[in-house]
């Protein structure tokens, strides 16, 4: 999975691939997947939600389920295959904000505060995601 040529050649050996419907099943099917030249040489099985995807593959109805790795590294009856090639990984970037008007606004931003600490870095790379920044 670390090379582009090795997640092509998973894919096209599966019988079926899950995605989910979401933001990276939307950017694999519209974007990689063509860009890769292998859209009409896989069997594409659209799933609603990323535990959707993985259902479908611990219940056998899927070989492989390409989705975030925070999807996969807490389901149960799967197995992480690894992270696909830097190159061509869909990254993500959640952001936060206090909301103009909040009663919560001290709150607001000492969960802002924590969420950019390093002691909130070790339990988001255990999540499967990647801290941006940290601010300790």
């Amino acid at each position: 999975m670390s090379t582009v040529e090795g997640f092509e050649q998973a894919l096209l050996r599966a019988k079926t691939v899950a995605i989910p419907g979401s933001t990276g099943g939307i950017w694999l099917t519209h974007d990689l997947f063509p860009r890769l030249g292998i859209t009409e040489k896989i069997n594409i099985k659209l799933a609603p939600r990323g535990t959707d995807a993985t259902g479908m593959v611990a219940g056998g109805d899927a070989d492989l389920a390409v989705l975030p790795v925070s999807e996969i590294l807490h389901a149960a009856g799967v197995d992480f295959a690894g992270r696909i090639a830097p190159e061509i990984q869909f990254a993500q970037v959640f952001s936060t904000a206090v909301v103009a008007g909040s009663g919560e606004i001290e709150a607001s931003k000492r969960l802002i505060e924590f969420l950019a600490s390093g002691r909130a870095s070790e339990a988001i790379r255990n999540s499967g995601m990647e801290p941006l920044a940290t601010s300790e």
